[in-house]
């Protein structure tokens, strides 16, 4: 060590990792750190506090008509800041004006229209769409599967680190189990032939490559979707990544333009249609809060706004 002080960004990324943060939560909180150093004119947070956050937060709201679950993400980056980084918290921040952007109901696909866009998908972006409308996973978590993920006897697939970085299960569909299994199968074929593709090992979380040293290059933890190219972990290590995010999300984009359904449909919509095709089935929806990882029944009630079941019984006075 030569004595100097860290940066800022490199002092955020430490205690991120030391808290095991996503990598989406350590973007989006740098992200946020950084719009409000650049809001108060490059000014150190040290230097800042309270009023300088409300003031912040009270802009986005009034200027910028910032989400109500945009600002909160912003106020949530600099608690964690002022707290976790700077061991400064923040205390009584005074009142914030805020967003009041009215929640918007999700678009839905019929099943009939979720198939014809997944039928115009390529491989493996066609899996990958088959199970977030199957499964509900978003599409950071479907692109994060790993072959340990898929419990074939049981139908189930676990999903680590979703967001919260809560871990959950959900259905595999049985519909998919012959493909999926070719696909894992190909995977464990060209890793016992010790394809060159193999020859780095893929990202893991946290410091379980320090503590397992081969876990990187064992079957179990090769990802379901590898990305084509190499690319740098979190720590600065060589290693295989899962697909891009955004290139599953340009081809469904693609598929959607192409199926010509007329919505405004993408990854996230996926997720929304199989939550609503469950509840259209009659199943309970605290299943349903289990199987998307809701952590507020709240939050999945918005689906059955969808169907119109929350005026189940109520004529119309035109009958």
């Amino acid at each position: 060590m030569d004595g100097k002080p860290l940066r800022l960004r490199d002092q955020v990324h430490a205690v991120i990792r030391v808290n095991h943060y996503s990598i989406r939560t350590e973007k989006t909180y740098w992200y946020w750190i950084r719009y409000f150093i650049r809001f108060h004119q490059m000014k150190h947070p040290r230097d800042m506090g309270p009023r300088d956050v409300n003031e912040f937060l009270t802009w986005l709201a009034v200027h910028r008509n910032v989400a109500a679950a945009t600002q909160s993400q912003a106020l949530n980056a600099l608690v964690f800041l002022y707290a976790k980084v700077l061991d400064k918290p923040l205390g009584e921040i005074g009142e914030v004006i805020r967003s009041k952007k009215p929640r918007k109901l999700p678009v839905v696909l019929t099943h009939e229209e979720a198939m014809c866009i997944i039928g115009k998908l390529r491989h493996p972006d066609h899996i990958i769409a088959s199970l977030m409308y199957g499964s509900g996973l978003r599409v950071t978590e479907a692109c994060r599967l790993r072959i340990k993920d898929l419990d074939f006897n049981q139908q189930v697939i676990t999903v680590r680190d979703g967001k919260g970085a809560k871990d959950r299960t959900t259905l595999l569909p049985g519909t998919l189990i012959a493909e999926l299994k070719s696909h894992a199968d190909n995977i464990c074929k060209a890793w016992k032939q010790k394809d060159p593709q193999f020859q780095h090992p893929v990202s893991l979380p946290h410091a379980l490559s320090r503590k397992y040293s081969n876990a990187g290059h064992s079957l179990e933890w090769q990802w379901l979707f590898s990305s084509p190219s190499l690319s740098s972990d979190n720590l600065g290590n060589v290693a295989r990544h899962h697909r891009h995010i955004t290139s599953v999300q340009r081809s469904v984009r693609n598929a959607v333009k192409q199926a010509c359904i007329g919505k405004p449909a993408g990854c996230h919509t996926f997720r929304h249609s199989f939550a609503t095709e469950l509840l259209k089935r009659g199943n309970d929806i605290r299943t349903v809060q289990d199987l998307l990882g809701h952590a507020d029944l709240r939050t999945t009630q918005i689906y059955t706004h969808v169907l119109g079941q929350g005026f189940a019984g109520v004529r119309s006075p035109l009958g």
